[in-house]
């Protein structure tokens, strides 16, 4: 009997202990105790409602707590909003109240879709109190005497929380500025007045207003270092020169070639010509226009021609020249 009644009370026990436990999750009152004592009362009925919506009700209400208590008032229906949407409760409410300390005008709708848009909000705050320092990689440029600088600036940017939303981000301030730093040595006379007084490059690249469009604006932009680079005009002249002279060379064997091919035509016509004395003799011999005389007396001068180009150096069967000791 007393093992039937110990086992009747474990069973009755069990679902009370069960049903206390889910009272207890459902009504969290250590945290409805909390919220009342800090001034940010939220019913019971409530942070059921929030467990039911599947709320935590623990990160709504302690961001709520710190809202109030930086005597900031933001309804609990837009936490619980923003925390569905899938926003960070907790980041939204700390950037609201880094704002209002830095006398920042920041709503909490403004926090909202900042946060949403998936910019850390609470970053963008710091930045708007504490510009953050932005170093450009080495650009280099050249001025008009074709000497090339090699540039690193520093640009100091805070945040513009107005334009935070669809604002260009770091990458477009680092190629506007890089475009304004080539196009203000690119301009320069001569590579000297650069480095002579390298605050012109600044100066022009600010007057620009190159944060137009982005989420950041610009401070100052501070020349951090600059290095001489190569003399790019000389090195184009030069490959010009080249350029040139293989023209010229390849112009100057095309008339070479022109020049054979026409020396080979002549001789060509020089042999067809020739080739045609023997038929014109024997034509002449029939036709008594030429007797046995005037033929030997012909191969006697033409081997006294001969004779005299041989002696002369001259002719095709001429002997090679003998050095004089």
């Amino acid at each position: 009997m007393i093992d039937t009644g110990l086992v009747g009370s474990l069973g009755l026990l069990i679902p009370i202990v069960a049903v206390l436990i889910l009272i207890l999750y459902l009504v969290p009152l250590p945290l409805w105790i909390a919220a009342w004592a800090s001034g940010a009362y939220v019913g019971l009925f409530t942070l059921i409602a929030m467990r039911l919506r599947r709320v935590p009700p623990g990160m709504v209400i302690n961001a709520r707590i710190s809202a109030v208590k930086a005597g900031l008032d933001i309804p609990l229906n837009d936490l619980e909003a923003h925390f569905l949407a899938g926003g960070n409760v907790v980041r939204v409410v700390n950037a609201m109240i880094s704002a209002d300390k830095a006398n920042i005008s920041l709503p909490f709708k403004r926090a909202a879709a900042i946060d949403l848009a998936g910019r850390d909000v609470l970053e963008a705050v710091q930045m708007s109190v504490l510009p953050k320092v932005i170093e450009t990689p080495r650009i280099a440029a050249v001025a008009k005497d074709g000497i090339q600088l090699i540039v690193v600036s520093r640009v100091t940017v805070r945040t513009n929380i107005d334009r935070l939303v669809g604002g260009a981000g770091e990458e477009t301030i680092i190629a506007r500025v890089g475009e304004g730093m080539v196009s203000t040595i690119g301009s320069a006379a001569n590579h000297k007045s650069v480095l002579e007084n390298p605050d012109h490059i600044s100066k022009h690249i600010l007057s620009k207003g190159l944060d137009a469009g982005t989420a950041y604006e610009i401070l100052s932009i501070d020349i951090a270092d600059v290095d001489v680079g190569e003399n790019i005009g000389a090195k184009l002249q030069i490959d010009q020169a080249n350029a040139d002279k293989q023209i010229a060379q390849a112009k100057a064997e095309e008339r070479r070639a022109m020049a054979v091919a026409l020396e080979q035509e002549m001789r060509a016509k020089v042999v067809e010509a020739e080739a045609e004395v023997p038929h014109a003799m024997a034509m002449a011999f029939r036709e008594g226009n030429m007797g046995i005389m005037d033929y030997y007396r012909m191969k006697n001068l033409q081997a006294d021609t001969e004779m005299r180009g041989t002696i002369a150096g001259v002719g095709d069967d001429a002997p090679p020249p003998t050095s004089r000791k």
